[in-house]
């Protein structure tokens, strides 16, 4: 009896071509989705629900950019102006935002605090996930549950004693103070999703390494973190996604107006009592979030890999 390969769910003889398996799989995927042959049927099933979603998706940011452009008389006046659409565009709300006030400040203070923190944060969570997962000895498991339990602890709660931590360190109104309170957040997490991750890598390629007299560091160093790469980029992008929109701590520990980050500048220093800068604010918050988006555009096919735990061997 010829030997079979599993593709597709489907049994194939081993002795096909790579070309004949590939054509195969070609053909049950079109028998498969043949329920989408007619146009109707795509613009139900595929099109319309994506059109839908992206439409969603896109909005805020389609909203922001309009704002953001729209002079002051189309912001106040709705009546004589069209709110979806913009007549006579203009750059002043940019000017305003970059020249008049310390955005460039904001964002930079934003972006060294949030690279800062993510990088101790996923040092931490590897070293921390590494120990509960692949050391083995017993209480392992409970002690993985009791860091997710410490995520689920709500920051409003512990910004009140971590800030007179702060504040008895010297540390209040200093980068210094988010850099070290933001990994209280992050960590927990990131830990929990590098502990599933760090599962699904074969424990006997470590039992080699340990064969061979590779040491821990070097097996961690050598095997576990290259496969782990989609996983460790994962809780990258949720721990600098975290730190760029954190809001409570950041207000809370910054008081000085050049030390602020983006989020809380833009909203405390463009309202001036019950009088909202609209378009100002909107063009703060567009190329506030211009990093976010390509740090999710770079990563986005490992951070995908990563969700479904996907490993390369």
């Amino acid at each position: 009896m010829a030997e079979q390969v599993s593709t597709g769910g489907r049994k194939l003889p081993k002795e096909m071509t790579w070309a004949q398996r590939w054509s195969q799989r070609r053909r049950d995927q079109q028998e498969g989705m043949d329920y989408l042959t007619t146009l109707p049927q795509r613009m139900v099933i595929v099109y319309i629900p994506v059109a839908l979603f992206v439409i969603i998706l896109l909005f805020p940011f389609y909203w922001m950019g309009l704002t953001s452009i729209k002079p002051n008389a189309e912001l106040i006046d709705l009546e004589n102006h069209n709110p979806w659409w913009v007549i006579n565009p203009t750059l002043e709300h940019y000017a305003r935002l970059l020249l008049e006030t310390d955005y460039p400040s904001w964002m930079w203070n934003t972006m060294m605090v949030a690279v800062v923190s993510t990088f101790l944060s996923i040092v931490a969570s590897v070293m921390a996930a590494y120990a509960i997962v692949r050391i083995r000895y017993s209480g392992s498991n409970t002690v993985g549950g009791l860091i997710f339990l410490a995520y689920l602890v709500p920051p409003s709660i512990l910004f009140i004693p971590l800030a007179i931590v702060v504040f008895n360190y010297g540390l209040f109104d200093t980068p210094m103070a988010l850099i070290l309170t933001y990994p209280t957040i992050l960590i927990p997490f990131s830990t929990w999703l590098l502990m599933g991750y760090f599962k699904s890598i074969p424990y006997e390629l470590e039992e080699c390494a340990l064969i061979d007299g590779a040491s821990r560091a070097q097996i961690l160093v050598k095997i576990v973190l290259p496969l782990s790469i989609p996983g460790i980029i994962s809780a990258g992008i949720f721990a600098f996604t975290l730190c760029w929109n954190e809001f409570i701590y950041a207000l809370t520990f910054i008081s000085s107006s050049e030390k602020k980050t983006v989020p809380v500048a833009v909203l405390n220093e463009l309202v001036d009592g019950d009088i909202y800068h609209w378009g100002a604010l909107m063009a703060g918050a567009l190329l506030g979030s211009v990093p976010v988006a390509l740090v999710y555009s770079f990563f986005v096919e490992h951070y995908v890999s990563s969700m479904t735990g996907a490993v390369k061997e």
